[in-house]
């Protein structure tokens, strides 16, 4: 059926053409009709659009209106040729033609609500706008359906275009006739010709509302619209100037233009930069008008100030030189202030990168320079929103957050370290704006590392003085609890065995003894506590040596690969306690025969792997404190842990510390 539409269309073409060159040109200026060739061109042009989105979208509503009012629009144009021709030959057919073409014809006006109605999805609005759409659209329709029955007399008094041309007089021009009395009918063709304007109010309200409330596909394809409207007041604007018959013409344009707009916004939105497009179109639009304005004040004040001085000529020859200077200064600023208003500050890539680094440089505070990257790309991209997450933690945002987001993550050196949010519905990136927008996350990245690194090392800070203080305390309370009753005991008996002694050389020698036995226990007790503080056989036989004397009941191979001396006293006990952890984690619970330990230093770091032959780590393992402080241990040095399976059977624990040379001074 559509492909019947196009062909409806094409074939008028052709045959109003061929009409129109039989009509004489003193008839067609008497009658003040332009050749309906124009209108059929105008009908196949309808139509095209038409087949082109029923082509992607058969069922779209849009597709087939396009069709059947290009084929109807193409049908009128003929009829308005075979009238004039009928009308200077003496051919029957002119009343029918002046049916098709001056009272149906008027119901072509129902196709712009239709279209601002229905694109670009080809539906009405759901809820109280379909009902002031309906009510619009039959606003719309009374002017049709007046026409068609109202007296050609009545009718065109009403539209205040002159008396009926003579030889329309010659024929019937009221087929269809309602035999009111004037005074009605007057005031119908009053009412209808009020309400077309009217009409309009609400499709235009239902664009703007669209609009707003659109984004990423759709806000594009409403560009196209938007962008159709601003050639369409341009074209109407420019042929307003030229002389009456080229108001037609003007109108052919705008509707072409008009049809292509939509069927490229419904079918390839993303066919070229709709954004660039209308910014250029508006650029231009103002630099038209200004030109023209300027070339008003100019030749008028050359008039004005130099008289007869001038002849129209030389007047004509100031007034280019005047606009071209104009126009290089405006076309420039117009152009970034337009471009900048449409699509935000984005279509200056460097322009953004550069202000955005230069406002990072100038803040120190690292919530400050998150909030400056948010503001930044909301700026650039003219979004709603924007939000910066670091470590899955939302620590600014600028603007109102939408209900529904989507993140981009942000990335240093692959790892993952936060994420950039934005509203869920944005307007589609180009391919220009994707590699912008990888350019902010870049430096989104390093200002998020910086304030990670930050948090990261306040946080470890933090964490050095807790334990420094805690690890204080637990000194504090050994010797305060344990070392001090002990050594204020010994001291004690000491006193009480010299007093002793006066009397009895056996009492005191007894007291002495139970003296010795607790200074026996307490330098126990201190050979705990410094064993707490770092195991002396690190200091004695060395960390592989201390290693092997950790399980003397156990099958156990130690090898060293690298040299290993001159490591940090940190790094020492940190592979020490591990090693320790994950050897009484073999023994209690692994019921392995053997276990294999392997300490490799290279490149700056110590790696220590444990391996056993045991059960190994079951599916239902869960992570003790053991484990959990195996990973902190490696974490504290910046290091890792990682203890995994292995195959066939036996676990395996690797763990990596950073072991750059010790510097004494």
């Amino acid at each position: 059926m559509r492909k019947v539409l196009f062909a409806v269309a094409v074939a008028a073409l052709p045959a109003a053409a061929l009409v129109d060159v039989r009509v004489p040109a003193a008839h067609r200026v008497l009658l003040q009709l332009q050749p309906g060739a124009v209108d059929a061109l105008t009908g196949v042009a309808l139509a095209a659009a038409g087949l082109a989105v029923l082509g992607r979208f058969p069922r779209h509503a849009l597709g087939w209106l396009m069709s059947g009012f290009g084929a109807w629009w193409a049908l009128d144009g003929l009829a308005s040729s075979w009238l004039a021709y009928s009308t200077s030959a003496g051919l029957p057919g002119g009343s029918a033609a002046f049916l098709i073409y001056q009272r149906l014809g008027a119901g072509l006006t129902l196709l712009l609500p239709l279209v601002l109605l229905l694109f670009p999805e080809g539906r009405l609005p759901a809820g109280r706008w379909r009902v002031v759409s309906l009510v619009s659209l039959g606003l719309t329709s009374l002017l049709p359906l007046t026409l068609i029955a109202a007296p050609s007399e009545i009718a065109q008094a009403a539209s205040e275009s002159g008396p009926i041309p003579a030889p329309l007089r010659a024929i019937d021009l009221d087929l269809v006739h309602l035999p009111l009395p004037d005074e009605v009918w007057t005031a119908l063709l009053g009412v209808a010709q009020l309400c077309v304007p009217l009409s309009l109010v609400a499709p235009f309200v239902v664009v703007v509302r669209r609009y707003r409330g659109s984004a990423g596909l759709d806000r594009t394809r409403l560009r196209w619209l938007v962008w159709a409207g601003v050639v369409d007041l341009m074209v109407m604007l420019t042929f307003r100037l030229l002389p009456g018959s080229w108001t037609a013409a003007g109108l052919t344009v705008g509707v072409v233009l008009t049809a292509a707009a939509v069927a490229v916004g419904i079918v390839r939105p993303d066919l070229v930069d709709v954004d660039r497009l209308l910014g250029g179109t508006v650029v231009y639009a103002l630099l038209l008008a200004l030109t023209f304005v300027l070339d008003l004040v100019v030749l008028g004040s050359a008039g004005q100030f130099l008289g007869s001085r001038l002849n129209d000529g030389e007047r004509l020859v100031i007034a280019v030189f005047a606009v071209a200077i104009a126009y290089a200064q405006l076309r420039h600023r117009l152009w970034r202030l337009v471009r900048r208003w449409v699509v935000g500050d984005r279509d200056d890539p460097y322009h953004v990168v550069s202000g955005l680094a230069e406002r990072l440089e100038a803040t120190d505070d690292s919530e400050a320079q998150l909030l400056t990257l948010a503001r930044t790309v909301r700026r650039a991209f003219r979004s709603s929103y924007v939000g910066v997450e670091i470590t899955d933690a939302l620590l600014v945002e600028d603007g109102e957050r939408p209900a529904e987001t989507r993140a981009l993550p942000i990335a240093y050196r692959g790892e993952r370290i936060g994420r950039l949010v934005l509203p869920a519905r944005v307007t589609r990136p180009t391919p220009g704006d994707e590699r912008l927008l990888a350019d902010v996350i870049r430096q989104a990245a390093a200002a998020a590392r910086a304030v990670h690194l930050a948090e990261e090392l306040q946080r470890g800070r933090e964490r050095i003085v807790s334990a420094v203080e805690d690890e204080r305390r637990r000194l504090r309370r050994e010797l305060h609890d344990g070392l001090g009753p002990t050594l204020a005991a010994v001291a004690a008996r000491i006193d009480m065995a010299r007093i002793t002694a006066r009397r009895s050389g056996d009492d005191a020698d007894q007291i002495l003894g139970q003296a010795r036995q607790e200074l026996t226990g307490l330098l126990a007790e201190v050979r705990r506590l410094v064993h707490g503080l770092r195991p002396p056989a690190l200091d004695d036989v060395g960390l592989v040596g201390a290693i092997r004397q950790l399980a003397p009941d156990l099958t156990m191979t130690v090898e060293e690969h690298g040299d290993l001396t001159g490591l940090p006293a940190a790094v020492e006990v940190a592979a020490y306690r591990i090693a320790a952890e994950a050897i009484t984690n073999v023994r209690r619970h692994a019921r392995a025969t053997t276990c294999a330990v392997t300490l490799t230093r290279a490149d700056g770091v110590l790696a220590v792997e444990i391996t056993d032959d045991g059960v190994g780590l079951g599916a239902a393992a869960t992570t003790g404190v053991g484990l959990v402080s195996m990973r902190e241990r490696a974490a504290e040095l910046g290091g890792t842990c990682v203890v995994a399976p292995m195959e066939p059977r036996g676990t395996r624990v690797l763990t990596s510390l950073p072991a750059r040379d010790e510097v004494t001074v």
